[in-house]
């Protein structure tokens, strides 16, 4: 990567986590680590944070450079319980029931790293078309650790730039929106 890419790198992480700083403020400041509360479930502001990823993580699987973009708030996040899945087909799961290396991942998703594999954060191409159908580079994905796993494992969480959130336990093969409001 030349000293450009880097810097424009730099520049696009220092201007996420401005905004980041600005929907905290926004949002009154609440959950300001991504923790969740104490009854262990988190707003739907504090699931959808704007997601970064540092410049080593940012290269798809075509070798381009392509930083994730900030994910939007998931459905107003002012308005608590009115969470909509985004495709009504998929199953969903509550945020709540995942295991803890997924809780953990949407936690460093929240605060835009560090991430534990270089390919957290690239984009996620959606070749099987099992997720709602959106234009290149709108879904990002981030590995969950698999306890026992010499690599990466199956499980991963996908991103989409409007703040929904999926998991999948098995490598793609299936895919659950994940609700925030429990």
């Amino acid at each position: 990567m030349n000293s450009r890419n880097r810097l424009i790198s730099l520049v696009a992480v220092v201007l996420l986590g401005i905004a980041a700083g600005v929907a905290a403020l926004l949002n009154g400041g609440n959950d300001p680590d991504g923790a969740g509360s104490a009854g262990g479930t988190k707003s739907p502001s504090a699931a959808s944070a704007p997601v970064t990823a540092s410049a080593s993580a940012s290269a798809s699987r075509s070798g381009a450079a392509s930083a994730p973009k900030p994910s939007a708030p998931a459905k107003s996040p002012t308005a608590r319980g009115s969470w909509v899945p985004d495709d009504p087909a998929l199953a969903d799961v509550c945020r709540g029931k995942l295991p803890a290396q997924a809780l953990d991942t949407l936690g460093l998703i929240a605060r835009g790293g560090p991430y534990p594999y270089r390919s957290d954060g690239i984009v996620f191409e959606n070749r099987e078309g099992r997720l709602p159908r959106q234009g290149s580079g709108y879904y990002h994905e981030f590995t969950v650790v698999t306890p026992g796993s010499d690599d990466r494992g199956t499980r991963r969480i996908v991103t989409g730039s409007t703040g929904e959130q999926y998991w999948t336990p098995d490598h793609y093969g299936t895919f659950q929106e994940i609700d925030p409001r429990c």
